[in-house]
């Protein structure tokens, strides 16, 4: 992992039945993730997108270069709560969080894009049709 070069989002689960001290278990095995790869500009990207009912960017591709800079950031998150709209969050990482606006690389470059999602179960929303379409992405 630390000489790969990659765009990776990752989606956690806000929801309520995730409860706030196992949201806190999933901030900081972001970070062991995070400690894992080489973060930089030109190496690994990271964004982080948290979902519930409803779907916020915590921070995009382009933001942070920095593991400690984004591993900060990770901490400082708080938990949403509310349902587990899953297939939202993974619209939104398509159509949102690997835009060039975000900081993706352009795909001529073949870098890479690696959705990551943390979900502690079922959707309560069709995961089905945005499951396929990022995969096959």
């Amino acid at each position: 992992c630390k000489s790969a070069n990659i765009d990776l989002v990752l989606l956690i689960d806000g929801s309520k039945s995730v409860r706030p001290q196992n949201f806190e278990l999933v901030k900081k095995f972001v970070n062991q993730v995070v400690d894992s790869l080489d973060v930089s500009a030109h190496g690994t990207r990271i964004g982080l997108v948290q979902y519930s009912s409803r779907v916020r960017t915590e921070f995009p591709l382009n933001m942070y270069h920095t593991a400690e800079d984004i591993k900060a950031a990770v901490m400082k998150v708080d938990y949403m709560e509310k349902g587990t709209m899953t297939g939202l969050a993974l619209k939104h990482m398509l159509e949102n969080s690997f835009s060039e606006a975000e900081g993706a690389r352009p795909a001529s470059r073949n870098i890479p894009r690696v959705g990551l999602v943390f979900t502690d179960g079922r959707s309560q929303d069709d995961i089905s049709e945005y499951a396929k379409k990022a995969k096959e992405a």
